[in-house]
């Protein structure tokens, strides 16, 4: 998780500069969702318990870590960068953590991880996007959008690597337990 998160948040400073669309993505885009993917894992395995420690430790990790990664780290953006990314980031995977614990019955075993990931996803859009770039020249809304579309696209990707990796953990689980 901490290194998910020190990744994006040094790769959001850079445009994606493919296909015309550096004004509508950042690196940042890419990497992020992955923190959904590890919440999730830990909520469906150890239990929504073991999943607030993962959040708290890549938060903690990610407010100290990442000011020092920000391209200029005493400017205005960069401490901003960091106040948004920790906002976003703890408010953001609480909230997906939350809505897995509640969904973790549902009889479809794709449900939890994409729900809790559309909804806390366009949380951390909106906090991110608006608390580090908002009142600057940077193109946030659009940047907002296209970060949103990429979280949701890979939501929908990731979910083959959830269902792989939590049925290999749970029968190593399964395995030492018994």
């Amino acid at each position: 998780m901490m290194l998910v998160v020190l990744a994006s948040n040094y790769l959001v400073q850079y445009p994606f500069y493919y296909f015309n669309l550096e004004n509508i993505l950042t690196w940042g885009a890419f990497t992020y969702p992955v923190a959904f993917l590890i919440t999730d894992i830990a909520n469906r395995v150890y239990g929504f318990s073991f999943a607030k420690k993962v959040i708290l430790a890549g938060f903690v990790w990610g407010v100290i870590v990442s000011y020092f990664f920000t391209l200029s780290p005493i400017d205005l953006i960069g401490i901003r960068i960091v106040i948004g990314s920790g906002t976003a980031f703890l408010l953001a995977q609480m909230m997906d953590a939350k809505i897995f614990d509640k969904l973790r019955t549902s009889k479809q075993w794709f449900i939890p991880p994409f729900i809790s990931s559309f909804f806390s996803s366009a949380i951390d859009t909106l906090l991110f996007f608006s608390i580090a770039f908002y009142g600057t020249d940077v193109p946030w809304i659009t940047l907002g959008l296209g970060d949103f579309c990429v979280k949701m696209l890979l939501a929908v990707i990731m979910l083959i690597p959830f269902k792989i990796i939590v049925s290999n953990l749970l029968l190593v689980k399964r395995t030492t337990i018994s």
